[in-house]
């Protein structure tokens, strides 16, 4: 990479409410849809999937919503390769501000097993639906190639390149069931790059079967796609996808060393991924990424010592660039330095005796598990030393 090179813009396409939808628990009411197309908009994304219209009167309604209201921000839809998808999708969505997005069947496995469909067949329906989507005025078409991870050259390059010659402006990669690793992914986008070179757009659609996802929508980027689909939080079909949050904040802390950029509002991302969690009664993780409810905060006595003196020292990811705090707790792994820091902090002196009586009854016996935020355990040691303070003076 040209270090003086001004990094590239990375558009961003958010499928929460589709692919995030469609999984176990995961459903939407179309006013619902609208409250979160335009919170997710308001992230800065280039693209909000509103659904697919043609599977459901909800989603025909909430797509109808979406493009009322969503005048700033482009709008997909997804469809099947047939021109009864794409019309139910225009007449839901009309063709302003109205990305068109098809799926074609990119793998053997799928054709045989799924479809029941020749190469050729596959080839044909997605030539005549682009086409179709065309004559309709639609002028931004994707073609999105389902299983793409697992198809053969020949097909894959057949459905590219007639896509683009029947008038597609985007070609999507699905590493659908999850299976590629980041070089596989990184491949993958090299061959399709130099099938459909610009200004066709070439995007990502990865999911998270092995915990890839983040690192093969990366991969891709630098392989030369243009574009990466995510989801808030990572929500959709099994292990979901690609978390608009992880890619984000890379990004972010990355972009000189990638040469990448995006428009993503870090500040805004959460309270956003709340609103989704209440929506879809999603529990809050513990562990993930930015998003999780120990993702800034600590138990350990050794991290936690070093944290008091420099929080740089254990964080990398700053909280506060994602609307979060970082939270010291008080845990069975917690150390005696966070304790001093405690009794420091409310101005009272204790001797060593009674600093390891203190931290036998706070810390070192604990429940497994219990851990509570310094505030707590502050007024509780000021109201236990406190007690103590006035026992000694008599009063």
């Amino acid at each position: 990479m040209n270090e003086h090179a001004a990094p590239r813009r990375i558009s961003v396409f958010d499928t929460t409410l589709r692919d995030g939808e469609q999984a176990p628990g995961n459903a939407m009411h179309p006013d619902q849809k609208l409250e979160l197309a335009q919170l997710i908009a308001g992230l800065g994304v280039d693209c909000v999937e509103a659904g697919f219209p043609a599977s459901s009167p909800a989603d025909f309604e909430a797509t109808r919503l979406i493009a009322q209201h969503l005048t700033g921000t482009r709008f997909a839809t997804f469809s099947r390769t047939t021109r009864r998808d794409v019309e139910i999708a225009v007449e839901a969505g009309g063709t302003r501000n109205h990305q068109v997005q098809m799926v074609a069947t990119g793998s053997q496995i799928h054709l045989t097993h799924k479809r029941g469909i020749t190469r050729h067949a596959a080839v044909q329906e997605v030539v005549d639906t682009v086409k179709f989507a065309a004559e309709l005025g639609v002028t931004d078409i994707a073609v999105g190639i389902e299983d793409a991870s697992r198809g053969p050259d020949d097909l894959l390059r057949a459905l590219t390149e007639s896509a683009v010659d029947a008038g597609a402006t985007c070609i999507i990669l699905a590493d659908t069931t999850g299976c590629h690793t980041p070089g596989e992914f990184a491949a993958l986008i090299r061959k399709i790059r130099g099938w459909a070179p610009p200004p066709v757009k070439v995007s990502t659609h990865c999911h998270n079967d092995f915990g890839l996802a983040t690192a093969n929508t990366l991969a891709g980027l630098e392989a030369g796609a243009d574009e990466v689909q995510v989801a808030l939080g990572g929500i959709g079909e099994r292990a979901g996808n690609t978390s608009l949050e992880e890619v984000a904040a890379v990004l972010a802390y990355k972009s000189g060393i990638l040469g990448l950029t995006c428009d993503i509002r870090l500040d805004a991302m959460y309270a956003a991924y709340n609103r989704l969690r209440e929506i879809i009664r999603l529990e809050e993780p513990r562990n993930k990424a930015v998003f999780g409810k120990y993702a800034f905060g600590t138990a350990a006595g050794i991290h936690q010592q070093g944290m008091l003196s420099d929080p740089s020292t254990y964080e990398y990811v700053e909280p506060a660039r994602f609307g979060r705090e970082r939270s010291l707790l008080i845990g069975r792994h917690s150390g005696r330095t966070v304790l001093r820091h405690l009794i420091e902090q409310l101005g009272v002196r204790v001797g060593e005796a009674e600093l390891d009586e203190l931290y036998r009854v706070h810390i070192a016996e604990r429940e497994q598990g219990d851990c509570e935020d310094l505030a707590v355990v502050r007024e509780r040691l000021a109201r236990e030393l406190g007690a103590r303070t006035a026992v000694a003076a008599g009063r």
